[in-house]
């Protein structure tokens, strides 16, 4: 069945569909890693989001439950020049992903380099006019807050007792993430995305996960942040990373197409170590007044901050990566360790 991308600036790709029947729309993106196609399907922080593959065959390798980053898919719709199958093809139908094979995913790619991420609508059938129609009705990703949409509705536990006590302020965390913090040794209470600081003081330590969407209209979340400075350690991941920097005034800025991918070279300032990392993030910290640890060299971009006097810290990339780099994992096992040693 033939199949449309229509994007807010009238262009067009035609395709075939390959998952779920109907029309999705978002913000079209891409992303630039090789593998790990189940994991960015299921990645919170793609949340209303329509991914562009840029690799050549996507599904080649099949699908499995434990790849999962979350329950269920958070991408909207799924962009491919070859989906090979059927395992892949039937998951994403089978969960409401709407999918297009055969797109000419380089153009697409630097369309979107050059003019900017965009509002999108993928349709499986249907007139160009109604495509159209709906993305128009789809807000920008500027300026929404997407966090309740992805965040736990409850409290819960992850990891063995004995441990540091770390609480997560679930933004959008994926599930290898909180792994990573497990296997390191932490204690694991994953919150809810409004919980208050008075609950989160009493922990060891807080880690401030990563999610979708815009930083800058999450007030309440950054003012939990605010709070929270100087009384307990803080570490952010890429949504958590923003959220720290406005919380001690630094800005935030959209990115015109993002950082996507799991090849994304980034400097350590202290060792002069250049990580390979992946990241997903549409928004960037604009000003770091000094307290930059890591830059990316892509565009140089603020890739972590860090604040000693009041026991903080962040990166903009994703320690726990999956399928990989695994790079950036000493960082989060090195935060555990800190925080095991000052709680002792």
């Amino acid at each position: 069945m033939s199949g449309l991308l229509v994007l807010e600036d009238g262009t067009t790709f035609a395709g075939r569909s390959v998952g779920a029947g109907g029309t999705a729309v978002g913000e079209a993106v891409f992303t630039t890693g090789m593998s790990g196609y189940q994991e960015v399907v299921t990645d919170p922080s793609f949340h209303g989001q329509i991914v562009c593959f840029t690799a050549a065959m996507v599904g080649n390798y099949g699908v499995a439950e434990r790849r999962c980053e979350s329950a269920a898919p958070h991408a909207r719709a799924v962009l491919m020049r070859e989906a090979r199958g059927p395992a892949w093809t039937d998951w994403l139908a089978a969960r409401g992903v709407v999918a297009l094979s055969g797109i000419d995913t380089r153009s697409l790619t630097l369309h979107l380099r050059e003019r900017g991420a965009m509002r999108a609508a993928v349709a499986s059938s249907g007139s160009e006019h109604d495509a159209r129609a709906a993305l128009l009705a789809e807000p920008p990703m500027a300026g929404r807050a997407l966090v309740a949409d992805v965040s736990a509705p409850a409290p819960y536990r992850q990891g063995e007792a004995g441990g540091p006590r770390i609480a997560v302020v679930d933004y959008g965390a994926k599930r290898s993430l909180l792994r990573l913090l497990a296997r390191a040794g932490a204690s694991l209470t994953v919150f809810p995305h409004d919980v208050e600081a008075r609950v989160l003081a009493g922990f060891d330590g807080v880690l401030l996960s990563s999610g979708p969407g815009d930083p800058e209209p999450l007030a309440r979340e950054v003012a939990t942040v605010r709070e929270l400075l100087g009384r307990v350690p803080l570490f952010g991941v890429c949504l958590g990373h923003q959220l720290l920097a406005l919380a001690l005034g630094l800005p935030t800025f959209k990115l015109r197409f993002g950082h996507r991918g799991a090849n994304h070279p980034v400097i350590e300032h202290a060792s002069r170590r250049v990580l390979v990392t992946s990241q997903n993030h549409g928004f960037a910290v604009a000003e770091a007044d000094g307290f930059a640890t890591h830059e990316s060299l892509y565009d140089g971009t603020i890739e972590g901050l860090a604040f000693p006097q009041l026991r903080a810290a962040s990166v903009q990339f994703h320690p726990e990566a999956r399928p990989g780099p695994h790079d950036a994992r000493p960082i989060l096992e090195r935060w555990v360790a800190e925080v095991r040693a000052a709680a002792a």
